[in-house]
């Protein structure tokens, strides 16, 4: 099992930045790909993006692809979520989860998730 808990969620304004951090713990050796999904009210939670926990690729939903950037810094064992030229409708509640397996973009594939964070955009 692998433990998540997203920080870095909050409010901001139409065009606005920013970094979204999940802390990852526990039996990482056995994850394939760290994802980040989003829900928002009234809304499927859908997939946003994911990078591979060995290589490192990176994949986007088109609805975010140039705007928003994943990362991983292994030394902290922590995947980022950096979110520019935000836009009202990328307001929901932000979770990072692991996968174990393809294919990413199906929250089927991912068996821990975190929390939850917040991201409000304004307009």
């Amino acid at each position: 099992q692998v433990q998540l808990v997203e920080s870095g969620g909050g409010l901001v304004q139409d065009g606005g930045s920013l970094r979204l951090s999940c802390a990852v713990s526990g039996r990482t050796f056995s994850t394939y790909a760290m994802g980040w999904f989003r829900q928002a009210p009234g809304r499927e939670r859908e997939f946003v993006g994911a990078i591979t926990w060995s290589i490192g690729s990176t994949y986007y939903a088109d609805s975010v692809k140039g705007r928003f950037t994943i990362s991983r810094e292994n030394a902290k064992n922590t995947v980022y979520l950096q979110m520019n030229s935000l836009k009202p409708e990328d307001t929901a509640v932000y979770y990072c989860a692991a996968a174990r397996g393809p294919p990413i973009a199906y929250s089927s594939s991912y068996s821990d998730w975190g929390q939850g964070t917040q991201v409000t955009v304004s307009s």
